[in-house]
């Protein structure tokens, strides 16, 4: 039987739009399929994604080596990206890690210590003494221990991102197809897909849509993955703060527990104007199994309760922001049991999945869509590409 399409890739954020452009230069016959951001979140009553912000943070310091070599490898190709796109995304302001002393040699800072040994990231080791003296905006603790990645660090506006690996995909012959899928099943020769009330047939399917991946019907079996609430607080910056905070880093807070931690973006101008200092946490339980649900929780400004507790947390961090507005917003984060993401084929032969962000995927979100195009091309990934610790659950 013909088909529409040789491969057909769903889901156009981070991880989709990356693997529609690194297949670009692989094959021919692609087409890429998923909505545009809602122009009126508050009344989108259809799918969201997670990229709809101004500033992730990009580093390769990270505790587990496929992590940061995935974040190496994409880090590394941010420039190409930018000049063949013409689209400005990355902010290369350096990021630093904070927190206390390290007494147990498992501790996340010594294994991200090795692993920046191993991809050859120069870290700087900052001692408590001098922490405060450096980064004056930052009231962390006395004995806290600072380490620095100046070079291959800083942040990524993610809009700006998806556009730039959209514009190139569409530029290597790729077909965009704005809408949203509702089905994909394997039909034996080949897959087909529903998108409203039209029908497209391609060899293989890569599914790419992360925290929505298991609605609608879009995988044989669901994947093992929790989608949890998230909440981002946003500090309204003016000129006075811009004096303290305008020449900092990324910032990452470490606490007791590895999950205790916060993460800090610097200002930013944001589509409305106006320029916002970020932060979020990764405690949040409140998870969901039903799309109305993260729905609803999209069209949210977030959890109060959650806001306040980072504004109190920023408050104590960075004492100067008190005369600023805070607002938040929602967010969710697609996580596995494994703590990798999936990289693999489903039941069928012929679909592919690619998701399971684990809350740190942006920043390699290239390099993750890179794996979804070989996945496609080749069938499987090999042990460079970490490809046994990619493979998928099931339930």
């Amino acid at each position: 039987m013909a088909v529409d399409f040789r491969f057909i890739i769903i889901g156009r954020g981070m991880m989709g739009a990356a693997a529609a452009r690194h297949l670009s230069s692989m094959a021919d016959g692609i087409a890429l399929i998923g909505p545009r951001e809602p122009e009126q979140r508050n009344a989108h009553e259809g799918i969201f994604a997670s990229h709809y912000d101004e500033a992730r943070i990009t580093r390769t310091f990270d505790g587990n080596l496929a992590w940061g070599s995935f974040a190496a490898r994409a880090l590394d190709r941010y420039g190409e990206i930018e000049a063949r796109s013409g689209i400005s995304f990355y902010s290369e302001v350096g990021c630093l890690f904070t927190g206390p002393t390290v007494k147990d040699e498992r501790n996340y800072i010594n294994r991200a210590l090795t692993v920046s040994r191993t991809l050859g990231s120069d870290i700087e080791t900052i001692a408590p003494s001098e922490l405060r003296q450096r980064f004056s905006y930052l009231a962390v603790d006395p004995d806290f221990t600072g380490y620095f990645e100046r070079k291959r660090a800083g942040h990524i506006n993610p809009r700006s991102l998806v556009r730039a690996q959209t514009r190139l995909a569409e530029q290597g012959g790729v077909a965009l197809i704005e809408a949203t899928a509702t089905s994909v099943r394997d039909a034996g020769s080949h897959v087909e897909v529903t998108v409203g009330d039209r029908r497209y047939s391609a060899e293989r399917v890569l599914v790419a849509a992360g925290g929505f991946s298991n609605f609608h019907a879009l995988l044989p079996r669901p994947v093992d993955t929790r989608v949890l609430a998230r909440t981002v607080a946003f500090y309204e910056i003016g000129e006075r703060e811009m004096a303290t905070f305008g020449d900092m880093p990324s910032t990452i807070v470490l606490g007791d527990r590895e999950e205790d931690h916060i993460y800090i973006l610097p200002p930013v101008r944001y589509p409305d104007g106006k320029t916002y200092l970020k932060l979020g946490g990764d405690t949040e339980a409140l998870s969901f199994d039903r799309l109305e649900d993260v729905g609803a929780w999209f069209r949210s400004d977030g959890n109060a309760a959650e806001r306040d507790n980072l504004s109190a947390i920023a408050l104590q961090l960075m004492p100067e922001l008190a005369s600023c507005p805070v607002t938040s917003a929602p967010c969710v984060a697609n996580f596995t049991p494994t703590g990798y993401p999936y990289a693999g084929y489903t039941q069928s032969p012929r679909i592919a999945v690619l998701t399971g962000g684990n809350f740190v995927a942006a920043k390699s979100s290239d390099e993750l869509g890179r794996l979804g195009a070989v996945l496609l091309t080749e069938g499987q990934l090999g042990d460079a590409d970490f490809g046994s610790e990619l493979t998928p659950v099931f339930v």
